[in-house]
């Protein structure tokens, strides 16, 4: 009562603002407090202050109901660090609908809002408000509560000019550039493309700090087709190793080589993403170690495609043998691609018929097979791909056509890793080996033994 007396000496005319900061322990008694409020708020303009206070539901109700029956007086908000939820913003939104509100700032940071509370707000904002600020940072919008507000903004239906939705300062620098550059706000985003050197100078720590707040909703990063430095792929490590909620990241065709693919090696040993696009990548022998590492060290992650390397002699294996072990048996990943479509066939064919994996095989015999064309063209597939390295191939009595010797010459052109081929019982005729001295004349032919015997030349 003592305090009530005091505050009722301090009255002067109204008009005159009156800046109210409370400490913790007077919301002890948020109900006697919320007393002395009617006795002042008809004379004082307020700028009142009660962020990180504990306030519990019962003692913002009473709050509430003061600042609602006397709306015109209240300029500032400071309910920051108070888990106010949704029941609590449908309270504040009551008073921002009111015609007299002339409240101009709100600050509602780690308010535990959620998507309906920040629907709530923007309903409240459109339908009548004079509110100028809003701070809802270190709240959880949810999938569609950005949006919402971000619309009402564009749409000029209130007076809001500033909305603050990102804790910190490097997040909302980053928020900045990426909107400048891709030409609309990150935050209304799942999917994050920043293909074709989009990604600038942007510095790692700033973009993990984006990606980290609970305002961000990419799933899915893409960088097609960058000419990466090893700066930018130290920023891709730092935001896999980060706590973000990424679950994909896509850098197809985009020159990593494998000083790049072991920076992001070292965010993946870390990291909860689950699908992992290297295709294209300029990544040779050295890189597949590195990755396969990684793998061992991480259990999240479902699906890598490092179709179209190279891997040289050993990378295949280095990657397959991180799947098995005693280590592997909490391990997740299920699908490992290395191969193109038609590579794929020829590849479960093969591993059908002799029970291996062709790419870690050097020597393969598929004698006495009638394989016709369309298997003998998956074939050759196989064979043009990297990641085969078959040096020889017995085809003996395979039923080989004309065609099948045009798909074999495709083979003998494209720098494969093949030594010996046996053709010996396939009835190619002139025709046939016409089609072969293609390829055999062709300077990228490593072949150096050839068999044909008893086929109709």
């Amino acid at each position: 009562m003592r305090l009530a007396v005091a505050l009722k000496c301090m009255l002067c005319q109204k008009g005159v603002p009156m800046s109210l900061a409370l400490k913790p322990f007077l919301l002890m008694k948020l109900c006697v407090v919320a007393k002395i409020f009617q006795i002042i708020f008809p004379v004082f303009v307020f700028l009142c202050r009660l962020n990180n206070n504990s306030i519990t539901e019962e003692g913002f109700a009473a709050l509430t109901s003061v600042f609602i029956s006397n709306p015109s007086n209240l300029i500032e908000l400071d309910l920051s660090g108070n888990k106010l939820g949704n029941t609590g913003i449908e309270k504040i939104c009551i008073l921002l609908k009111k015609p007299q509100c002339s409240l101009k700032k709100l600050k509602l940071s780690d308010c535990s809002i959620t998507e309906e509370g920040y629907k709530t707000l923007a309903s409240s904002l459109k339908s009548n408000s004079n509110l100028i600020e809003l701070d809802l940072t270190g709240n959880d919008p949810g999938p569609s509560g950005v949006q919402g507000l971000i619309d009402l903004l564009r749409s000029g239906c209130c007076k809001l000019k500033t909305l603050r939705l990102l804790k910190s300062p490097a997040a909302q620098e980053t928020c900045d550039y990426l909107t400048k550059v891709l030409g609309k706000s990150p935050l209304l985003l799942t999917e994050l493309d920043l293909s074709e050197d989009k990604l600038g100078d942007l510095d790692g720590e700033k973009l993990s700090a984006l990606l980290m707040d609970s305002h961000s909703k990419v799933e899915k990063m893409k960088l097609n087709n960058c000419e990466l430095t090893e700066k930018s792929c130290s920023v891709l490590a730092t935001v896999l190793s980060s706590k973000t909620i990424l679950k994909e990241m896509d850098l197809n065709n985009s020159r990593l080589l494998d000083s790049g693919v072991k920076e992001i090696c070292e965010g993946l040993k870390k990291s909860k993403l689950k699908i992992l696009k290297l295709s294209g990548c300029s990544i040779t022998e050295e890189g597949y170690k590195a990755l396969a590492s990684a793998l061992r060290s991480n259990s999240h992650l479902i699906e890598l495609d490092l179709t179209g390397n190279d891997p040289g002699e050993s990378g295949v294996k280095e990657i397959i043998d991180s799947q098995k072990g005693w280590w592997f048996s909490s391990k997740t990943l299920k699908t490992l691609r290395f191969l193109g479509p038609a590579a794929e066939e020829a590849c479960q064919f093969v591993s059908g018929i002799v029970g291996e994996n062709p790419l870690l095989l050097r020597e393969l015999n598929l004698s006495e097979r009638e394989l016709g064309d369309t298997r003998v063209n998956q074939i050759a597939a196989l064979l043009q791909d990297k990641h085969c390295k078959l040096k020889a191939l017995q085809l003996r009595g395979c039923g080989l056509t004309e065609q099948s010797c045009s798909a074999l010459a495709t083979v003998l052109r494209s720098n494969s890793s093949l030594k010996e081929l046996d053709m010996n019982n396939n009835n190619l005729q002139d025709s046939g080996i016409k089609k072969l001295q293609n390829g055999l004349e062709n300077t990228n032919c490593a072949l150096q033994k050839l068999r044909l015997s008893d086929c109709s030349i």
